[in-house]
């Protein structure tokens, strides 16, 4: 059994490996709680590998099958490690990072049942299925952080939930051709016939007129998203303020860049550049207020 110190040290290791266009457990997190960051990283990511690690189209039910049980085996080590009965690294660090925190477990079962839905479930037929799964897959996750910092108010929950919501809808509209491959779509199937989008327009990677006012559409409801949460930049404490405003600005920027490569995301993924991220942390250090997005309020 890993020493508690060895297990965070786990958890950081393999955050540390995984790219990721906003910050994990940065050095703007104040040092005496990145380690509970990176324990929560690690159940996440890990979870999220047993669920779409080398998928691919055409898998069979005992491939996805095979996925299932182990995100079954995964919520069987959560709910030993809130007992405390655990000694796989990931879980002994989280199990006291639940106890030191206090911690919802259910928060973590969320992450769990929207990992399941990445196995059985390739198609949405609305927004509101899409946002469903953004409950579980990105909502927890800022719950989560504001529940490291002390922060329980059910206000500033909501205002976080907006933020990520619109995160995970960002990484959505920039990663459409790579979900298209594993055979996923997340664009809602109503919308797609409204704007007269097919699957054969994604597969064709082709970035028509019809698509681009489809894109353009769901970016002005992320915007809308992302300017519903962003009081909670000022809402927390010195100790979350920066990187809730990197996180902000981190996001608002793949948007931003989606509509400034026109909406082609099959030619141009947008990323985060280093460059960027020099700039949006002057920016996180610098700005007193952020001003709420305003470039999507127009039809094209």
């Amino acid at each position: 059994m890993s020493t508690l110190e060895e297990s965070f040290r786990f958890c950081e290791n393999l955050a540390k490996k995984h790219y990721e266009n906003f910050p994990v457990g940065s050095f703007l997190v104040p040092k005496e709680k990145r380690k509970y960051v990176w324990a929560i990283y690690a159940f996440a990511r890990t979870a999220d590998d047993f669920a779409d690690e080398g998928r691919f189209k055409g898998e069979t039910l005992d491939d996805l099958r095979k996925r299932l049980d182990q995100l079954d085996e995964w919520e069987d080590l959560l709910e030993k490690c809130v007992s405390g009965r655990c000694d796989h690294p990931i879980f002994v660090a989280l199990s006291e990072t639940i106890s030191k925190l206090a911690l919802p477990p259910q928060l973590l079962k969320d992450l769990l049942t929207a990992y399941r839905m990445d196995v059985e479930k390739n198609r949405y037929k609305n927004f509101e299925e899409v946002l469903y799964y953004c409950k579980h897959s990105a909502n927890p996750v800022g719950r989560l952080v504001l529940h490291i910092f002390g922060y329980q108010e059910q206000a500033l929950h909501q205002l976080s939930d907006h933020i990520c919501t619109a995160l995970q809808l960002t990484n959505f509209w920039q990663d459409i051709a790579i979900d298209f491959k594993k055979d996923r779509i997340y664009l809602p199937q109503d919308q797609m016939q409204r704007f007269g989008v097919s699957e054969e327009d994604l597969k064709k990677e082709n970035p028509n007129e019809s698509f681009k006012k489809l894109l353009h559409f769901c970016a002005q409801k992320t915007a809308q998203l992302f300017n519903q949460g962003l009081p909670l930049t000022e809402l927390v404490g010195k100790d979350l303020k920066i990187e809730m405003k990197l996180t902000w600005l981190g996001g608002t920027t793949i948007l931003r860049k989606i509509k400034e490569k026109d909406y082609n995301v099959f030619e141009f993924r947008p990323e985060i550049t280093w460059r960027d991220k020099f700039s949006l942390l002057a920016r996180s250090f610098f700005l007193k207020t952020i001003r709420p997005l305003e470039f999507l309020n127009h039809e094209l």
